[in-house]
């Protein structure tokens, strides 16, 4: 079992618990746990940041960083490539890694809210699916060639029903 570290922005918890009376700071480890082992990284320190940040702000780091000129509702910034965390699994016990940084992931609650309205999941469902889509992200999952995203998405509801909080709208 993993060890997992993670710095959580408070205010992610303090606004679901205000607006969904749940604290997420175990699902946020059942979420990266399920996720680490679908990629058989056992046994390692694992640490993650999850961060939240406003519409204008999200909306320049995803300027900045991936050259698109409007706000998204997560970022992720791994640390490791896909090649990289692939590797992590199939080392030898004298050659693995102990403690992995796996990276950022930035949320926007802004975004967040608009999106649980217009695909009816709530803001429950939709903040634990970001975080779900931006861990899946620093393990090097992927959504741009259609048999990744297949793969990435059965994880993700794998990982959302697990949580109790699995596909709302088919």
């Amino acid at each position: 079992m993993n060890k997992i570290l993670i710095d959580l922005d408070e205010n992610l918890v303090k606004y679901i618990k205000e607006k969904c009376d749940r604290d997420i700071t175990d699902d946020i480890r059942v979420i990266v746990q399920t996720a680490l082992e679908e990629k058989n990284i056992i046994d390692e320190e694992i640490s993650i940041s999850i961060s939240a940040v406003d519409k204008e702000e999200i909306h320049q780091i995803n300027k900045e960083y991936r050259n698109v000129d409007r706000p998204t509702d997560v970022l992720s910034f791994p640390i490791f490539s896909r090649e990289e965390i692939d590797e992590f699994s199939s080392l030898d016990e004298s050659k693995k890694v102990r403690a992995i940084e796996l990276g950022d992931i930035i949320i926007c609650i802004d975004v967040l809210q608009e999106h649980a309205i217009e695909y009816e999941t709530g803001i429950l469902r939709e903040m634990l699916y970001m975080i779900t889509h931006g861990v899946c992200h620093l393990l090097g999952y992927d959504h741009e060639i259609p048999e990744e995203k297949i793969q990435m998405r059965a994880l993700e509801e794998k990982i959302l029903n697990k949580i109790g909080v699995g596909e709302i709208n088919g």
